[in-house]
């Protein structure tokens, strides 16, 4: 929503006395969860009909070789025209402090924005998030949710780097860096609840939980499709159909085959045969036992 006059926004201007030149550790590479994504898309759903773009303050961790994790995010306040952009720092400021009384552990490492223009706006409110996590650096995160004509939705990461002999905040050019999105098993869970398609898809818009007899199905059905798709790429590898990737090769056998040759000659690998059968065999009778009980709560109800 625009800015209104008795806001507590500030006009960035193209000379910030606090301008920092050479931040500290440029971030290699950043991880994003579902929490803060999900926020984003959130923040630009709800966005005034007259916002071109949304703009938010990310929050997460950094670790020591530079890898920042974007842990969460929450909506800033901006507005946009021709001549100037203004941000809410008091609104920023305030919610930084409310959220970080719940989570302690998570600073503000940047900012995002959606879209896929990046202009000399861009540049200024880098600079002032820059400000924020000094002496770290901050980053940016652009969300792109595919709505312009020719493009297509995804998340880049980016880091500011100056330019010029005498840097200013609006010279500054955006570097892109490793990204990637990051979910646990309890998040995997309701990812693959909102990315199922209902069977009646016509007409229903959400979808029950399935239970845990049909996950386990639905996790067994997912690790044979798998095992097919690697069965066949390795018997095609073996053809000379495809030359084999060395880095698919030392992945699989750390996946499925012991750790070196000798352990595959003591029979490791037997081992782990037999505790994946094993497996098996206790999911269909988990299924077997499943449907005996089921046919017997008929037959008594009758």
């Amino acid at each position: 929503m625009p800015l209104g006059p008795p806001s507590s926004a500030i006009y960035l201007q193209n000379t910030a006395p606090g301008f920092i030149a050479t931040p500290g550790r440029t971030p290699t590479s950043a991880t994003v969860h579902p929490v803060a994504l999900f926020s984003i898309l959130d923040h630009f759903l709800r966005r005034n009909d007259k916002q071109d773009r949304v703009i938010g303050t990310l929050l997460g961790t950094r670790s020591e070789n530079g890898e920042v994790e974007v842990r969460s995010s929450f909506a800033v306040l901006h507005s946009e025209t021709a001549d100037q952009v203004a941000v809410d720092m008091e609104y920023h400021r305030t919610m930084y402090e409310l959220h970080h009384k719940v989570s302690p552990k998570e600073v503000i490492v940047g900012w995002y924005s959606t879209g896929s223009n990046l202009n000399t706006y861009s540049a200024l409110i880098q600079n002032f998030y820059t400000q924020e996590t000094a002496p770290q650096q901050a980053i940016h995160l652009s969300v792109n949710i595919g709505a312009e004509g020719g493009q297509q939705a995804g998340v880049r990461a980016y880091v500011g780097s100056p330019v010029g002999v005498n840097p200013k905040p609006e010279n500054c050019v955006f570097v892109p860096i490793p990204c990637e999105l990051r979910f646990n098993d309890a998040e995997r869970s309701g990812l693959d609840l909102l990315t199922s398609t209902p069977a009646n898809s016509s007409g229903a818009t959400f979808t029950n939980p399935a239970s845990d007899l049909e996950l386990l199905e639905r996790s067994l059905v997912q690790v044979s499709e798998m095992l097919d798709r690697v069965l066949a790429y390795v018997q095609q590898v073996l053809s000379g159909e495809v030359k084999g990737d060395p880095a698919v090769g030392r992945y699989l056998m750390d996946a499925l085959g012991p750790s070196s040759i000798e352990d595959l000659e003591k029979g490791e690998f037997n081992s782990h045969l037999q505790d994946t059968l094993m497996v098996s065999y206790l999911a269909n009778l988990v299924r077997s036992q499943a449907e005996v009980s089921s046919r017997l709560a008929l037959v008594k109800a009758s």
